[in-house]
């Protein structure tokens, strides 16, 4: 392995205002722990990035935080918010875990398979909407659930889908 002086910097690749934001979760932090801001840094990068990390940025957020970036790469890829391709205007995240499972989530996801014409982690061919399948999104009481973007709708019926994938631009 090269030594990090002799590598190009990718921090670059991080906009200023992604950099300020990063700084923002840093703060909340002991200064020795900046690494875990990783979530929020990752977060961040991939709003900046339309809604997806490509390997380099997933980097230049490891080399901003000064964290290996395998370590980095491993949050990304955990964790179900991220994605590693690019997703298309609307995500639909449909959660399957157990509490939704025994409530419908499965008709759900048949339904939005049928509609969209896409399985779980594609995007239409116009790139209006990626299907996701996640795990508990924290709204077990609403069950079924799925959230597009950043808003969550409970208690679906595949009647309520088509609603709500009307009213999306």
């Amino acid at each position: 392995m090269m030594p990090q002086s002799s590598r190009a910097s990718k921090i670059g690749l991080l906009t200023v205002a992604s950099r300020a934001g990063i700084d923002r979760e840093i703060a909340k932090y002991p200064p020795d722990q900046k690494q875990a801001a990783v979530m929020a840094a990752l977060r961040i990068a991939q709003e900046q990035n339309g809604g997806w990390l490509s390997v380099e940025l997933i980097e230049a957020v490891a080399e901003y935080l000064e964290m290996p970036a395998i370590a980095a790469h491993e949050v990304a890829t955990f964790y179900s918010m991220y994605d590693l391709k690019p997703v298309g205007r609307h995500k639909v995240c449909v959660c399957t875990n157990i509490s939704c499972l025994l409530n419908g989530s499965s008709r759900i996801m048949e339904h939005l398979q049928k509609k969209l014409g896409v399985q779980p982690g594609e995007t239409t061919a116009g790139g209006k909407f990626t299907l996701k399948e996640v795990e508990c999104l924290g709204a077990c009481g609403g069950a079924p659930m799925m959230m597009v973007d950043k808003t969550y709708y409970e208690n679906l019926t595949p009647e309520k889908v088509d609603e709500i994938l009307e009213s999306l631009d």
